[in-house]
């Protein structure tokens, strides 16, 4: 088992995967290799989004703007999104597949209406805190495995504010699914490694075993 040391399953979600409103293409085909890493972590964490039908990310809200184009709001740009995980509805539920009955802890993101929140740690202002890092010290974890949707989005957000928060941060590739949006997922990895994370694979977690 790895002490001091916690698996984050990001966003593995009906809505993020094959049928839901924000579908990652074969995000589903990852759920087994997730399942396989919890049987080695003392400690999971899941994240879950959870956004109120009138959310400010959500291109149906912002009058003739269009998926996927990006705004500028108070604290940044921001992609507008194809409304997804909203609160209550099927679409917001973890998939069925995944099976960490162990896991202590699920942290609710994207519910504050006008911020968005891809990490599970800052909401997208980069001020507003999930309390994740308070669980984690508290719990004297110094170190993270990241897995979930997407690679290039919520995972890549995880990682780089756990490197900022001082965490050692490592994302798991193949138990990861990116979007890919205009070249997204090399500049994600790219940002990624730039700040220390690594990327190992699920053969690495094995062989440590």
């Amino acid at each position: 088992m790895m002490h001091n040391a916690a698996l984050i399953v990001v966003d593995v979600q009906r809505g993020f995967t094959p049928g839901g409103n924000l579908a990652v293409a074969h995000a589903d085909q990852i759920i087994p290799n997730i399942n396989r890493l919890g049987q080695y972590f003392d400690n999971i964490v899941l994240t879950q989004d959870w956004h109120p039908a009138d959310h400010i990310s959500f291109a149906s809200n912002h009058f003739g703007k269009a998926v996927y184009q990006t705004i500028q709001l108070d604290y940044g740009p921001q992609v507008l999104w194809p409304s997804h995980c909203v609160q209550g509805t099927p679409d917001a539920e973890l998939h069925p597949d995944l099976h960490l009955p162990q896991a202590q802890l699920i942290i609710r993101k994207g519910f504050h209406r006008q911020i968005d929140s891809y990490s599970a740690f800052l909401e997208a202002d980069q001020k507003t805190t999930t309390g994740l890092a308070g669980y984690l010290r508290e719990r004297h974890i110094n170190t993270v495995f990241i897995v979930g949707i997407a690679t290039d989005f919520c995972v890549a957000w995880t990682a780089m504010d756990a490197r900022k928060l001082g965490f050692n941060a490592y994302v798991i590739a193949d138990a990861t699914k990116g979007i890919d949006l205009n070249g997204s997922l090399q500049h994600a990895w790219q940002d990624m490694l730039a700040q220390g994370v690594k990327r190992i694979y699920l053969k690495d977690i094995l062989d440590a075993a």
